[in-house]
């Protein structure tokens, strides 16, 4: 039997809105589990809450309402069990793509020749080998956020966090992200929970596409993704993929249809 990972309990997240002096309720109920390395992708509209559910499952936000354990125990704040991935990859430019790697474990204590080793490691597993002593902005796009990916997995999380990682990237180098991060994920054996816009892009990613509704965020459907492992990138132009995509962008429309109607109704009550 498959060991659970994460768990999201009765989540419940609002935001005090100083101006008006009203609250606005991004995350009602949300109850999900993520089991030991699986791979599940998060999508919805805009504003439904995505960014926020992964801030509380890292520990940067704390919920007015409900839970998300790790391992059985409650997540309340920050912790070494974590690693968020970032849209922008957020390197010192200063450092070396090999200083920036053994940042997290500096800041863990010091850094000897075992955890450089480790480093160096994961450096080749992201495909980075011979730019070790490369500066940030030698390096392309794609290639910087393969260093910041390093510099998660060296830190050995248990669970990995990604938010919208590609999403700056051009169309091609995006693909190829895509392809490798399947490979680093296969060898890393970690467990990934990872945002997304691009509908193809959850399909192709997860073992689950887990949809969230229009705020305020909550699961409408949880999709077992049925496409054989390892992927290669035709499987994106297979009669399955297409439906599946097919399917998740209908329950997404759906959702901007209701949220369009309600906008409507409160701009003619407001006329």
């Amino acid at each position: 039997m498959a060991k659970t990972k994460l768990q999201a309990v009765g989540l419940r997240m609002e935001y005090y809105q100083p101006r008006t002096g009203g609250r606005l309720l991004a995350l009602d109920n949300v109850n999900l589990s993520i089991e030991e390395g699986e791979f599940v992708t998060i999508v919805g509209p805009s504003g439904c809450g995505k960014t926020t559910f992964i801030n509380i499952a890292d520990g940067l936000l704390k919920p007015t309402g409900g839970k998300i354990l790790l391992e059985g125990k409650e997540i309340n704040g920050p912790g070494r069990d974590r690693a968020m991935v970032f849209q922008d990859p957020c390197l010192m430019p200063w450092r070396t793509v090999l200083k920036n790697v053994v940042y997290g474990l500096e800041c863990r204590g010091s850094v000897g020749a075992a955890e450089k080793e480790r480093a160096l490691g994961f450096i080749k597993l992201v495909g980075l080998s011979g730019f070790e002593d490369h500066y940030p902005h030698e390096l392309s796009g794609g290639m910087q956020q393969r260093c910041n990916l390093a510099r998660a997995l060296t830190v050995d999380p248990e669970v990995l966090i990604m938010d919208e990682p590609f999403a700056a990237l051009d169309a091609q180098t995006r693909e190829i992200m895509q392809l490798e991060l399947l490979r680093i994920w296969r060898e890393a054996k970690k467990t990934v929970l990872f945002i997304t816009h691009q509908i193809n892009e959850a399909i192709y990613l997860g073992d689950r596409c887990i949809v969230f509704c229009a705020r305020p965020g909550k699961v409408k459907d949880a999709l077992k993704l049925e496409l054989p492992r390892p992927r290669g990138l035709a499987v994106k132009r297979s009669k399955q993929f297409l439906e599946y995509e097919d399917y998740v962008w209908n329950q997404i429309e759906e959702e901007v249809k209701k949220t369009m109607v309600a906008d409507q109704v409160v701009h003619n009550i407001d006329s």
